[in-house]
This record gives structure tokens, C-alpha cells and sequence, in this order.
């Protein structure tokens, strides 16, 4: 869903309306809509500000007394602030305000909360959260002992270290919970490695369509939705290629700007199987401007880079041809430059045989880049 500059998102009818604070360029505030949207809210009212996370309210004093008036006015209870903020500026921002403060890491846990389905999902989003609350703790335990005595609560220990040791704990749990899904993952690489089948992965973009072409690809019936993070887990079939050649594809959960790198690491389990992945199938939204295109291409590459996923392994799929201009088209493919590429419609179906003969062709010209199972 495409938002012009200053348009308020009437997409969703719900109860929890709320101001969303973000930067002004179109890119940003689309996306942040998108989020709010995804996590269950009604936007009323954008409020846009150049520069986010400083000083008390993580914006100016100026702009967090006219953020208290759009509540007031609009009866919102809920402030999205789409970056990441201190704890000290959540909680000034709501005391001024009166209204509860979500800032954009919270709202993106918040949402893969609610998508997560499988067990190993779900742990991971809990060890996301836990690295979201870390780093946060102090500021939040002095915040709710204000007035208490300097020193101890309970058996000697102050607040701070009773809270940090029960986070350190829960997190060692999960990370153990994590492992024991890890020697599974194993064990069904082990199988993939006994069938000799070549291993292929989809990645991309939130929303970019991975999952529809999955589908198409698989013959199969995943959940497919215009909001973000629909995939959280990892989903793998076998498809045939136009010679009877049999491969097994994967479809990955969605990546998006500016994800912190704690939420990256709590996925690194789910993350790390592009590793042992053939060939790396990046989806992208060509029907998008060509900005925001640039923006999530580029940040696809970032978080490929942090994974260690080779260049030499990747084939990027412009999709969405079937509602993209040539122009969009165009510049798409100038972004991506002399890398492999090729031009499909995942809802339609345009193109996909050629697809399917691509990844062929790169299995056959580079068998060395497999990495060692």
C-alpha cells in the first residue's frame, strides 16, 4: 500500500488509534505506517521531526508539547516514535503526554509477537525482546524504585542486580531451548545432505513477495497478507526445474531497515541456514519508487554482508512486474547492476519458468560455491 507524502492511514478500523512521530521523507513514513498498521493500530495523525532520539522526550520540547495537544485533540492513547528511544525518554515522553509511549523496536517485537507460530519462533522473538529490556533495565528499575532508599532490596542485592540476573537467567534458557532447536536443524541438514539435492533459499524485503512465489513455486498454500513479517519461521519443499532437476527451496523471514542487531542475533539460528544455501534468492519490489527500492536493496545486502553470504551465490528476482512501470523496471535493474537478475510477477506467475531455468543455469556453472555441509 503506497502513502503520499502527509497521508494519514485509514486501512485499518480499530480501537487503538494512535500519533505516529517519524521522519518526513516518503520512504520512512510509508514504512512506518506499514509497522503500526501490522501491529493493530489506527493511525490518526503523522507528526514528522528531522532528527529523532535526542534530548529528554528522544524529540524536541517544542514538538513533544504539540504531540501532547494531537492527543488531546484526537483522544489517542498510544505514540508510536518510529526509532529506537531510552527508557528516560519513553518515560518523559509519556509523563508529558499521559499517553503510552511505543518507540520502533518495541512495536517491531511487538509484531513478531504476534506472528510467530512455531515453537523455535517463538523463542526467538522472547530472546529478542530480552535483548530489547537489557540494556534498558537500570533506567526502568530506577524509574519504578523512585524514592526508595540508595541500596538494598532484599537479602543484601540491590534492584538492579535481583532484575539483570533474572533477564540473564531467562536468556540463558532460551539460548539453551535454542540450541536443543539447533541440533534438529542439524539433523534435517544431515537429511537434505543424504537426498544430494541442491539447496535454495528466498530472502528479501518484508513484503517483497517472498512467500507468494514460494507458493507458486511449491504448489503451496502459506499464509500470504499485505502486512509485514507474515513469515517468521523457516519452510522448506521440494520444487522440479524444467529438466525433472529436484531442489529443495526455503522461505525466510522478511528483513526491513534499521533492524537492530540483537533482533538479527536472536534470529541467527533461523538466519544462518543461508549459509548452507546453494544459491540465495533475493526478492525484490520493483513496482516501488525507485528510492525506496534503493533503501531496501541496499539494506537486504547490508544484513546479507553481516551473515556472510557470498555475492557469487545470489540471483535477484525483480518482482512485481505485473503492477511496476518500465521506468520502475528499469531503474531497478540498474540498481542491481551485471549481477544475476531476472523479472517476475510471483502473483501472476509471469516469468517464473525463466526463473526456474536460471537457478539451473547457476547451479550448473557453480557447483564449487556450495559450502560445505
Amino acid at each position: 500500500m503506497k502513502y503520499d507524502a502527509g497521508q494519514v492511514s485509514k486501512a485499518m478500523t480499530s480501537n487503538r488509534k494512535a500519533i505516529l512521530v517519524t521522519y518526513p521523507d516518503a520512504f520512512t513514513k510509508q514504512e512506518a505506517v506499514g509497522l503500526a498498521e501490522a501491529a493493530g493500530f489506527e493511525v490518526a495523525q503523522i507528526v514528522v521531526q528531522r532528527y529523532l532520539m535526542h534530548g529528554e522526550f528522544g524529540v524536541g520540547s517544542g514538538k513533544a508539547e504539540e504531540i501532547k495537544q494531537i492527543a488531546t485533540t484526537t483522544g489517542c492513547k498510544e505514540i508510536i516514535v518510529d526509532e529506537g528511544l531510552t527508557s528516560s525518554q519513553i518515560y518523559n515522553l509519556d509523563k508529558l503526554t499521559g499517553q503510552h509511549v511505543i518507540d520502533r523496536e518495541k512495536l517491531i517485537l511487538d509484531i513478531f509477537a504476534t506472528r510467530a507460530t512455531t515453537t523455535e519462533a517463538k523463542l526467538q522473538v522472547q530472546l529478542a525482546e530480552l535483548g530489547y529490556e537489557m540494556p534498558r533495565t537500570r533506567q526502568n528499575v530506577r524509574l519504578s524504585v523512585k524514592g526508595e532508599r540508595q541500596g538494598l532490596s532484599g537479602m543484601g542485592a540491590t534492584a538492579v542486580d535481583v532484575r539483570f540476573r533474572a533477564l540473564k537467567k531467562r536468556i540463558s534458557f532460551i539460548k539453551e531451548k535454542l540450541r536443543e532447536a539447533g541440533k534438529r536443524r542439524d539433523l534435517y541438514r544431515a537429511q537434505r545432505q543424504r537426498l544430494n539435492m541442491p539447496f535454495v533459499s528466498l530472502v528479501g524485503y518484508t513484503s517483497s513477495g517472498k512467500t507468494t512465489l514460494f507458493n507458486r513455486l511449491a504448489n503451496e498454500d502459506k499464509q500470504v497478507a499485505d502486512s509485514l513479517f507474515t513469515t517468521l519461521g523457516t519452510t522448506t519443499r521440494t520444487v522440479t526445474l524444467p529438466d525433472s532437476t529436484k531442489i529443495l527451496l526455503s522461505d525466510t523471514v522478511g528483513f526491513i531497515s534499521r533492524l537492530p542487531t540483537y533482533m538479527i542475533e536472536a534470529f541467527k539460528s533461523t538466519l544462518d541456514e543461508l549459509n548452507y544455501a546453494d544459491l540465495v534468492l533475493l526478492m525484490v519490489d520493483a513496482s516501488e519508487p525507485s528510492p525506496g527500492v534503493a533503501i531496501k536493496y541496499n539494506s537486504c545486502l547490508d544484513t546479507l554482508k553481516e551473515l556472510k553470504i557470498s555475492p557469487s551465490k545470489m540471483i535477484t528476482i525483480l518482482n512485481k512486474s505485473d503492477i511496476a512501470s518500465q521506468e520502475n523496471i528499469t531503474e531497478a535493474k540498474n540498481l542491481v547492476g551485471d549481477s544475476p537478475c531476472t523479472i517476475i510477477s510471483a502473483k501472476r506467475g509471469d516469468g517464473t519458468h525463466v526463473l526456474k531455468s536460471l537457478i539451473r543455469q547457476n547451479l550448473r556453472l557453480a557447483p564449487e560455491a556450495r559450502l560445505p555441509r
